[in-house]
């Protein structure tokens, strides 16, 4: 593995670095990285890895650009709002650095094709945002001895680590052996992140990365690294490798990849859709509010944040964070269409009112994005 002369140039930072130095930039040309997921958390570290010098990145995508992905992830413009993010990513990197090889798998990762996507790579980097993913992309990692730099954000936090059982360190399981039960934890989609998150953690991966590539450095295999973008802290937790780890350890059940949905409790939508009888649509709604002998009361259960973004004409906010104790303050003899953001939260309403005796309760499916694409295009979508 040699560098030309423009290489020579292009990297001459590197290269006046003791520890990184010819021999060095020649492990990191010689690297190949696997990054998961070309959004908040892979941009950042595809960018950087590119123009350090990393010689063949593969990036896996199946998600289109939205508008909603350019306050953070700066891999995608303008332009590229409603194509694919793997094309997306390879046109930026190459514009970072010819010299790089991208590998687009314009595809979703799943337990069929994990093995084959992460074997011709020397390392894998964790850019997803969700648990499925999560324990696949570590499963996968240590059935094929692959260091696994993971990394994920939320709201103001974010945090990283690598799992590397084969260097001595735990893997994710081990930290956390069991995902959480479904809809626990928002998505960025319902509790939002600040834009620069992903990029202070994506470096953070993307160090971790060079640090692999040239055997210097402590890593941070066996550690957690959290931080705090609110004050400006960073914490650290020393991991251990469970023995009892299903996959890493002493007696492993887990030998080859599982389904990662219903491992995390997720079940599979139908194929043909089936009404639920609870909700309603926000043609239902509409009715609701322009018919007010229907007796229908439509609340709102967002966050005052949200409300202030985009809220419906007639429609009350009672915060869900708040309806354990203001409950009280509706009538358990009325009937209530509730809505949300899409439909998740004002589904948690219903059952908690449900709990508490009443009995006429709708959840209106979509929440306030589907009246924005049905009933008023002049209610922002965010």
């Amino acid at each position: 593995m040699q560098l030309n002369n423009e290489e020579i140039r292009r990297y001459s930072r590197h290269l006046i670095l003791p520890e990184v130095g010819l021999a060095g930039q020649k492990k990191i040309k010689a690297t190949s990285v696997l990054c998961i997921g070309a959004g908040g958390l892979g941009s950042p570290i595809t960018m950087y890895l590119a123009a350090a010098g990393i010689g063949k990145i593969g990036i896996v995508d199946f998600d289109t650009v939205d508008y909603s992905n350019l306050q953070r992830q700066i891999l995608h413009t303008d332009a590229d709002v409603g194509r694919p993010k793997a094309i997306s990513a390879k046109e930026t990197i190459a514009g970072i650095n010819p010299h790089c090889e991208v590998v687009i798998h314009n595809t979703r990762i799943t337990a069929e094709n994990a093995l084959d996507l992460i074997r011709p790579y020397d390392i894998v980097v964790d850019g997803t945002d969700n648990f499925p993913t999560r324990y696949l992309t570590n499963d996968a990692c240590v059935l094929l001895k692959k260091p696994n730099v993971y990394g994920s954000i939320f709201r103001f936090e974010g945090q990283a680590s690598v799992f590397a059982p084969h260097l001595g360190g735990p893997c994710y399981r081990c930290l956390y052996p069991e995902p959480p039960p479904p809809g626990m934890v928002p998505s960025c989609a319902e509790g939002g992140v600040l834009g620069v998150l992903p990029g202070i953690i994506g470096c953070i991966q993307a160090t971790e990365i060079l640090k692999l590539a040239i055997g210097k450095g402590t890593s941070l295999v066996g550690r957690l690294m959290l931080f705090n973008a609110l004050d400006m802290k960073f914490k650290e937790l020393k991991l251990r490798r469970d023995p009892a780890c299903p996959i890493c350890g002493d007696h492993p059940t887990i030998k080859e990849l599982i389904d990662y949905e219903m491992f995390c409790g997720i079940t599979p939508e139908p194929a043909t859709p089936v009404g639920n009888p609870d909700e309603v649509t926000v043609q239902d709604m509409k009715r609701a509010l322009d018919d007010p002998k229907l007796g229908i009361k439509v609340i709102d259960v967002r966050e005052p944040d949200e409300y202030e973004i985009a809220k419906v004409a007639g429609v009350p906010l009672l915060p869900l964070s708040q309806l354990q104790q203001r409950f009280t303050e509706l009538d358990p003899n009325s009937q209530y269409y509730i809505h949300c953001k899409a439909g998740v939260r004002s589904m948690k309403a219903l059952m908690f009112l449900r709990e508490q005796g009443f009995k006429y309760l709708k959840s209106v499916k979509g929440g306030i994005g589907a009246w924005s694409d049905e009933i008023d295009h002049g209610v922002p979508k965010y």
